[in-house]
Parts: structure tokens; C-alpha cells; sequence
């Protein structure tokens, strides 16, 4: 296929070189009626490209296939049969791929380590969670994705799963054995779904982890924003085989997806594209050689653990991705948490996530030398003014085990059963009805449905007390809980 084409981008260009006068949405009329102060921050550029697919950049009938066409250009480009894009975000991406394999009262196989959005599906589609338990690092305190061996072990147990999925690479950079996975649910002819969120590059060089439709897996759902160079919420649905039908994903998707799909996010994707295939494998290799300097960097501040291949080396994940940093800050008595906040305020860092362990940092292809130094400078500097920041008391850290809440009631029923808000020291042994996710990365501590125990409501209020943000609790602070009304 012609590789240099970005149909998107194409329709956009002609539909500015024609000059049409829009008479339907979107309000501002590509940026006619923009405030000038909002164009001064956003750029009229923005609006200007703000057209709808339907009597914009295709006629009525889509009889000109622009978005099929990118769409077939996409699929190409990464070695999938099919790829979808979506407007909504991975997020929404996710409960299409959930609910295009099991209905509801259908049971699927989840890897306990996903992310609230995940969570959010099962509520939604009313599914019966599986849970595959992750493989818990004591040491690091960090849930790497599941092994091949526990699949089997899920699926042997329950036969009528109509499928599994797999979040990989986590928002930490460790991989799962996407391969191994793949054939395990393959012996059973159920599909596998891949959370790759984190994997939108992947596919573009090879000294990257293995990619999920190069590893065999069915459906992949990944966030070009986060790694790969669109605009935040671009997503694409990546499908191969039959044991996920193309029509049911793409009804699945006109379900829950927009009727107004961002024509920015379409042509974001679309240049993307054409990018990695034409540049991708040399713009990732300056990536991965500049994080390879990075790591070695920081490994010599003192105080610090940066984590890399050794988790590999260590049996603990099956790949890593090189181009997340990830620092372990407790030597210098600090949280992650306390690191970020002070990298932003003093250094005007912001990196991309933080707990109460360690901070991460991602590389991308649109780093550069500068950028690396400023990395570099601004964590050194927090290594010398460590000692400064206010010692706090230490996060009552659970063992890994006491993660494993019961499942006492399925996620839907206890989410939309009767409720009640008691005070947190009375929630112990009572079935929760609400999510509790700290964010980031927003991987749920109790999802609606588990017995909340003393040790894991020890744990979050410490949390909260350093600054977990709990969005998704009905109150934030903790200090009451949404639980399922006694008969």
C-alpha cells in the first residue's frame, strides 16, 4: 500500500482549498467564530481543522472512503487484518473489545492489575470477572502481568470463559508473554484481548517489546496519544482471526462510541502513521539509544534504583520497555508522590506518573537532546535537595496476598444494588459498592463487589494521607465508604 498517503490529512487540505461553507456543526464554523482569546492559546489552526467527517471531509454517503482508507492504511502498517480508530480513548476502546467478546452474565478472564476503566466495563457490561491474580513483586512493590501457567489454570476452572484479557506493557514498562498467553487461550479457541494502551510504538522497531498481533493475539487496543504521536483520546482497535468478528466490534463500538467523532483525533492518527512507516524505525532508535543514557545516568545518582532489564533477568516480567524510566526514590526518604510534586514546582518537570515508591518518566521519538538534559538536571536536583522535603511517616505497605480481595458479589450488582455510606471503621468485612482506584496510574485497590478488609483500608487511608487522589470513591478523603446495604 501507498504509505505516503494520509487520507485524512488529504480530505482536510481539500476541504480548506475549496473553501466550503459549513451550515451545520460544529458552532464555531471552523473558527469563524472562535474568541480571539481562545484562539491566542489553542491557535485558530484547531478550529480551522475541526470539521465533521459527514458533509466535511466526506460527502454524506462516505461514497469517497476517506476513513476506510487510513483505516486499511493502518492495519497494513502494523500487521493486523483490520484496525478501527476511535475518538474516545482507550479507555471507551476497552469496554468495546470487553463487550464485542462476552455478554452480560458471560465470564471473562481479567488480569486484576487493570485499570479502572476496566473495572468500569465489567460494571457495564454486566460480565462475570475472572480474575487472573498478576505476579506481585514483594521488593518493588509493583503488580507485573499475569503468566501463561495462570490463564491455563483460570481457563481449566472455567471452561465457559468466552475469553481473556491481557493489560500489557503496564503503566510501569513490564510485559507480559503475549505469545504464550495467545496460545494457552487458543488451546481453548477463546480469544485474547490486549491492553496495550501502552504499546501504540511497538510495532515500528523491533528492539522494542513483542508486539500483540505480531505475538498472535485477536483484538489489541492501544493509545496512540500516550506513546505514539497523536492528540489525547486517539485509540485504535487492531483485529486478526475469526474468533472476533469485525461486524460485532464495529457494533459494539457504534454502541458506546461518539456520533461526533473528532476529525483531529482521525487525521492525528492518520499522519502517524505515515510517519513511523516512513521514519518510525530511525526515530525510535535515537529513542531507545537517548533512554539507554538517561537509565545510565541516574543509576550513578546516589539514592536512587532505576529499574531496567533485571526485571526481565529477574523471572518477574517476559519484556520491559526500555523507554520508560522508571526510579525507585524511597533510598533518598522521600514517595514518588513527594518527588513529583517537587520536580513540578522547582524544576517545572512534570513527570508521568508517581506512587508512593517510585517515579516514571517516558521517552518518546519527540524527545531531544535538550529535553534529556532537563530530565537529567531536574532529578539530580532533587537528589541534592532530597533532605530538605518534610519527612512523612511511611505508607503502611500491604504484603502482596493481602491484595486478594474475596469477590463476594459480582461488580454490577454491588455497583447499582442498595447502598449505604458508613464510616471507613466500620467498613471492615462489608462488600463494597463503589471503586476505589488510587490515580495514578488508576489500577483499582477495591473494585465494587470485594469484602474490604482492615489491612487494605489501613493501607489506602495512610495512602491518603500522602496524597493518594481517589477520584472514582463517593468521598475522596475515605473517611466514609459506599457498601452494599445488609438484607
Amino acid at each position: 500500500m501507498d504509505h505516503s498517503r494520509a487520507p485524512v490529512l488529504e480530505s482536510l487540505q481539500e476541504f480548506r482549498r475549496r473553501g466550503d461553507v459549513v451550515f451545520g456543526p460544529p458552532g464555531h464554523k471552523q473558527g469563524r467564530g472562535t474568541d480571539p482569546r481562545v484562539a491566542e492559546v489553542l491557535g485558530i489552526d484547531v478550529f480551522r481543522s475541526d470539521v465533521l467527517s459527514l458533509n466535511g471531509l466526506d460527502d454524506r454517503r462516505q461514497s469517497q472512503g476517506v476513513l476506510e482508507q487510513a483505516q486499511e492504511l493502518m492495519a497494513d502498517a502494523v500487521g493486523a487484518e483490520h484496525a478501527f480508530f476511535s475518538t474516545c480513548g482507550s479507555s471507551l476502546s476497552v469496554k468495546t473489545a470487553m463487550l464485542s467478546v462476552a455478554g452480560p452474565g458471560e465470564k471473562l478472564l481479567l488480569s486484576r492489575n487493570a485499570h479502572k476503566s476496566v473495572i468500569a466495563a465489567v460494571i457495564i457490561n454486566g460480565v462475570v470477572p475472572i480474575w487472573v491474580h498478576p505476579k506481585f513483586d514483594s521488593e518493588r512493590h509493583l503488580a507485573h502481568p499475569p503468566e501463561a501457567d495462570d490463564v491455563r489454570d483460570r481457563l481449566r476452572e472455567h471452561p465457559d470463559a468466552k475469553g481473556m484479557l491481557l493489560i500489557t506493557p503496564t503503566d510501569w514498562g513490564t510485559c507480559a508473554d503475549i505469545r504464550a498467553v495467545a496460545d494457552v487461550c487458543h488451546s481453548f479457541d477463546v480469544p485474547l484481548i490486549v491492553d496495550e494502551a501502552w504499546g501504540a510504538h511497538l510495532p515500528f522497531h523491533p528492539g522494542l517489546p513483542s508486539w500483540g498481533m505480531d505475538a498472535d493475539a485477536d483484538l489489541v487496543v492501544t493509545s496512540v496519544h500516550k506513546m505514539g504521536g497523536a492528540i489525547e483520546q486517539s485509540s485504535v482497535f487492531h483485529l486478526q482471526h475469526d474468533r472476533v468478528s469485525p461486524d460485532v466490534l464495529k457494533q459494539r463500538e457504534d454502541l458506546l462510541g461518539t456520533t461526533s467523532a473528532s476529525s483531529l483525533v482521525y487525521a492525528a492518527l492518520d499522519g502517524w502513521r505515515r510517519q513511523m512507516v516512513e521514519q518510525g524505525h530511525g526515530l525510535l532508535e535515537a529513542a531507545l539509544r537517548r533512554a539507554e543514557r538517561v537509565r545510565a545516568e541516574l543509576g550513578e545518582m546516589p539514592g536512587l534504583r532505576v529499574m531496567g532489564g533485571e526485571i526481565v533477568d529477574e523471572g518477574m516480567a517476559a519484556e520491559f520497555d526500555p523507554l520508560k524510566i522508571v526510579v525507585d526514590v524511597r533510598e533518598l526518604g522521600i514517595t514518588g508522590m513527594q518527588g513529583a510534586e517537587w520536580l513540578r514546582a522547582h524544576r517545572h518537570v512534570d513527570v508521568g506518573g508517581s506512587d508512593s515508591c517510585r517515579i516514571s518518566a517516558s521517552v518518546t521519538h519527540a524527545d531531544d537532546d535538550e529535553t534529556e538534559k532537563v530530565l537529567l538536571d531536574a532529578v539530580r536536583a532533587l537528589v541534592e535537595n532530597a533532605g530538605s522535603i518534610e519527612r512523612q511517616s511511611p505508607i503502611h505497605l500491604p504484603e502482596p496476598h493481602v491484595l486478594e480481595l474475596e469477590q463476594a458479589v459480582l461488580p454490577r450488582d454491588a455497583f447499582f444494588g442498595t447502598t449505604e455510606q458508613i464510616p471507613a471503621e466500620h467498613a471492615v468485612g462489608r462488600v463494597c459498592a463503589e471503586t476505589i482506584s488510587p490515580y495514578p496510574p488508576g489500577v483499582p485497590v477495591v473494585a465494587p463487589g470485594e469484602v474490604i478488609t482492615a489491612e487494605v483500608l489501613d493501607y489506602l487511608r495512610s495512602g491518603i494521607e500522602h496524597g493518594f487522589l481517589v477520584s472514582d470513591s463517593a468521598d475522596p478523603t475515605l473517611r466514609t465508604l459506599r457498601v452494599l446495604a445488609r438484607p
